[in-house]
């Protein structure tokens, strides 16, 4: 998707943009939970947001692990990373 960044963090896409891959469009709304702005002219007239937050991610093949913590790829803190690697 085509999507730049607007001075309050939400995506914007122009009104052709929308029109064309609207479907598309929801489709990365529902899956990220970000709220997009639809331009005109480069001016904003429209908001589209999420329903609901984004669904939970889960682990592909096993989903009953259950859903991914948000900061599931986040570095470690400095103490569990030392344990990893030998430390105290």
């Amino acid at each position: 998707m085509s999507v730049s960044h607007s001075r309050d963090d939400a995506d914007a896409v122009s009104s052709t943009y929308a029109k064309t891959h609207f479907n598309a469009l929801l489709a990365e709304i529902q899956h990220t939970g970000r709220t997009v702005t639809i331009t005109s002219h480069g001016k904003p007239v429209a908001t589209l947001a999420p329903a609901s937050g984004p669904s939970p991610r889960k682990f592909g093949f096993m989903p009953e692990l259950g859903p991914i913590a948000s900061d599931f790829d986040e570095p470690l803190p400095d103490n569990e990373l030392g344990a990893w690697e030998g430390g105290t």
